[in-house]
């Protein structure tokens, strides 16, 4: 009996025919929910961050294993840990909006007088005092420097501030109900993704899941502890230098010291503010602390913390940190250093022989309880 060659190219065509379907639909898919891909991966870092104490918390209280208390308590500790510093820096920065109006008012009405540090200035003093006698010692010439804060240009900027505000808001919200659910079914999902990994790269897709795993984690540590770390060392520095608003410092301090060099943008601000002061001795004071804390931080912290658990040259690190930043943002802190790792992983695959590859391996299994 012969054969149709339609019969034999089926299962070909078939084959083609699902590889064609899916590619669709998960474009499709990317498509409609291109808005919120960044809140669902917000909500993984999440709860990778979060994964090991929630972990913690069931082996100590097994009957909170099932249920929606624990992912609750959970969730809403998370939105507590980031809505607690921005609603104080907010109330901060409120409270200075009064004294900030009066004086751009009488700015505008007298001018802004050449400060006494202008004059004490061991050089540049002449260059300075003439910039400073033709933009903003004369009401006219300050007026013409503060028009963009008028009324018209205030409202113009707090609309597109707010439309921003909540969509932000909306974002963050969506964060918090993908967290709450990755938590619930974080035994599913985490063995569903094995199993995808296992299927798709076989023994590769599974440690390639765990490198990131331990990556997001590891730059999580690096990069938020030791923020935070950088801003509680530098708030006796802000406070005993008389730097104002010492609080709000080492907030920003702890936020900024995230992004590499970003800690540094901080020092100058409030090194400048303290030259304003005339108190050019505390200012050096601060910057230069403030550059000791972030040369020992990036130099000694980071790379045991994130170096160690991603098993990546901090140069790397560093690259894909700061290349993430530019490419997507605040994601791309915890996004870039995950994606060079698993490409280091890769490369490691590609030129290291049978026994290191099993060493590498051994390497990123989780230790046994």
């Amino acid at each position: 009996m012969t054969t149709l060659p339609h019969e034999v190219d089926s299962p070909r065509i078939h084959r083609m025919a699902n590889l064609l379907l899916v590619a669709c639909l998960i474009l499709f898919g990317v498509w409609i929910d291109l808005s919120f891909i960044p809140a669902l991966v917000w909500a993984a870092i999440l709860g990778v961050a979060v994964g090991p104490l929630y972990a913690a918390v069931e082996r100590r209280w097994p009957t909170l294993r099932r249920g929606y208390l624990l992912p609750t308590i959970f969730t809403l500790g998370v939105a507590l840990v980031i809505l607690a510093p921005i609603g104080f820096a907010v109330v901060q920065a409120a409270g200075q909006t009064h004294d900030l109006a009066l004086w751009l008012a009488d700015a505008r009405a007298n001018g802004v007088p050449v400060p006494a540090w202008v004059h004490a200035m061991p050089v540049g003093r002449g260059e300075l005092e003439a910039w400073w006698h033709s933009h903003l010692a004369t009401p006219q010439a300050a007026a013409r420097e503060f028009q963009q804060f008028d009324s018209s240009g205030l409202m113009a900027r707090s609309r597109l501030l707010g439309g921003a505000l909540l969509h932000r808001s909306i974002i963050f919200l969506f964060t918090l109900i993908a967290l709450f659910f990755i938590l619930k079914d974080h035994e599913s999902i985490t063995r569903q993704t094995r199993v995808a990994g296992y299927r798709l790269l076989g023994s590769t897709g599974e440690r390639l899941v765990q490198q990131l795993l331990l990556s997001v984690r590891g730059t999580i540590n690096g990069l938020v502890l030791v923020g935070i770390g950088e801003g509680v060392a530098m708030l006796p520095v802000y406070w005993f230098a008389g730097a104002p608003q010492p609080l709000l410092f080492g907030a920003f301090t702890a936020v900024a010291a995230m992004i590499p060099f970003g800690a540094a943008v901080v020092f100058a601000v409030a090194s400048a503010m303290l030259v304003a002061q005339g108190a050019v001795g505390a200012a050096i004071a601060v910057f230069v602390i403030g550059m000791g804390v972030v040369g020992i931080a990036d130099h000694f912290a980071r790379p045991a913390l994130i170096g160690g658990a991603t098993r990546l040259p901090f140069i790397w690190v560093l690259v894909g940190i700061l290349g993430g930043v530019e490419s997507i943002g605040l994601l791309g802190l915890f996004v870039g250093p995950g994606t060079m790792a698993a490409l280091m992983m890769l490369w490691r695959d590609l030129v290291e022989d049978a026994p290191a590859r099993r060493a590498s391996e051994a390497q990123l299994e989780p230790p046994s309880a």
